[in-house]
Order: C-alpha cells, then sequence, then structure tokens
C-alpha cells in the first residue's frame, strides 16, 4: 500500500496511474498522456511525494522532481480526470448533443414553444389548445403532429375571425372579416379555378386593389365571385 494522505474522489471524477521505472538521477518523467495541472499525484516506491517540495508539476506535459531518483526507483504517477457520462444531461453546459432518444416521464419546466401566424410571430406558450369544432389533431407517432382547422366556434367555418376565441361565450360565433386587400406593388396574383374548382373562384373580399406595377390575372374559363357572403 502506497504510504501518505489517499486520495479521495468524487463520483464525477476518474483517475489512471501510470508507473516509470527511473534510471540513475533522473529528475524530468513525462506521463503518457498528459495531466490535468493541480489534478495529479506522485510516488516514489510507494511514498508519496510533496507538490513543490519534492516535485513540480506545472505544464500539464511534464513532471520534475527536485532531487534526482536512484536507479530502479518506481514513479507513480495517480492521474485524475473529471469525465460526462456518455448522453447524459450536464447542469452546467447551456448546449448539450445527446446521440439517442430522450424519454421524459414527466412534465418538461421552462420549456415553451415560439408560435407563429404567416411568419408574423405571435407568442410563446407551454400548451397549444385548439378551439372551436372542426379540428383535428393526430399524432403520427414519428414527432410529427398533423394538424386540421376547419372551422371557429360554432361551425361558422371560414366566416371570418371570431370577436372572442373563448369557444364557451356567444362572442366566438360573431365574426369580422376584411373588407378590402390590395396585391402589392410589383407582385403577381393569377386565380385559376379549373384544378377541380369547376372554373368558380370565390372570396369574402368586396374588392382589390392592384398596386402599381402588379398584376391581377383571371385565368380562362374562371369567375371570380367577389363578397361571396354578400355582406358589403
Amino acid at each position: 500500500m502506497a504510504i501518505g494522505r489517499p486520495i479521495t474522489l468524487t463520483a464525477n471524477v476518474a483517475s489512471k496511474t501510470i508507473s516509470i521505472t527511473a534510471t540513475a538521477g533522473q529528475t524530468l518523467f513525462q506521463p503518457s498522456g498528459g495531466y490535468r495541472i493541480n489534478q495529479l499525484a506522485v510516488y516514489r516506491n510507494g511514498t508519496r511525494l510533496v507538490d513543490g517540495q519534492d516535485f513540480t508539476a506545472r505544464d500539464g506535459a511534464s513532471v520534475t522532481l527536485l532531487s534526482g531518483a536512484t536507479v530502479g526507483d518506481i514513479l507513480e504517477f495517480q492521474i485524475f480526470d473529471s469525465f460526462n457520462v456518455a448522453n447524459a444531461i450536464d447542469t452546467n453546459s447551456s448546449t448539450q448533443t445527446i446521440d439517442g432518444a430522450l424519454i421524459v416521464s414527466g412534465g418538461i419546466t421552462g420549456a415553451t414553444i415560439g408560435i407563429q401566424s404567416g411568419g408574423t410571430a405571435i407568442g410563446t406558450g407551454k400548451t397549444l389548445n385548439f378551439v372551436g369544432s372542426g379540428n383535428t389533431v393526430v399524432d403520427r407517432g414519428n414527432g410529427s403532429i398533423d394538424i386540421s382547422i376547419s372551422g371557429s366556434g360554432g361551425g361558422g367555418g371560414g366566416l371570418g375571425t371570431a370577436v372572442d376565441a373563448d369557444a364557451t361565450g356567444a362572442a366566438s360565433r360573431i365574426f369580422t372579416t376584411t373588407r378590402n386587400d390590395i396585391i402589392s406593388a410589383g407582385t403577381s396574383v393569377t386565380v385559376d379555378g379549373s384544378g377541380g374548382g369547376g372554373g368558380m373562384a370565390f372570396t369574402k373580399l368586396n374588392s382589390i386593389a392592384v398596386g402599381t406595377g402588379a398584376t391581377f390575372h383571371i385565368g380562362s374559363g374562371t369567375t371570380l365571385l367577389m363578397d361571396i357572403l354578400n355582406i358589403f
């Protein structure tokens, strides 16, 4: 057994021991693989040496005895290194990569989802609650969820935007909709109702303005009905 104060390891520290047989008067030793500075214990023939009194180790590669060794002396270098268990979550790291599945049986505190509509940020939340009839949410089981929204409130699907998103109130069945719209300058819009539309296309809009340099083309054989709800 080595003589000297034993080294105490915490649960997340590993160590390795490298032995070197000294030559006469040898003072310089280079343990294979190097070491972490101040994370090294040195023994000479089983007796632990004192850093700064018996040896120095300051560069992570070399250990220098302050008095030369005798031929045949056994120098043991106990090298300590912290380690991370593969695919374990390290609370001190801001970004981590886990090779494999992360299965959580409980909830995840603090996680939020960014919500956008048409590329415009709406906000963040922890729960998405789809309100109204006709909503279909299907978990594909492969990390993908299909969401189909075909109604709002009490069956007013496609009428417009509910005054109140709370499906329990009467205001959720009262709607507003855009009266007029514009085709932005320099853009082009083509309406073609021939693909399964029976040549018919319609809009709730009362009017569509065409910006400077923009084009608004109604396809051949297509009829566009304006103000389909006849409310304007």
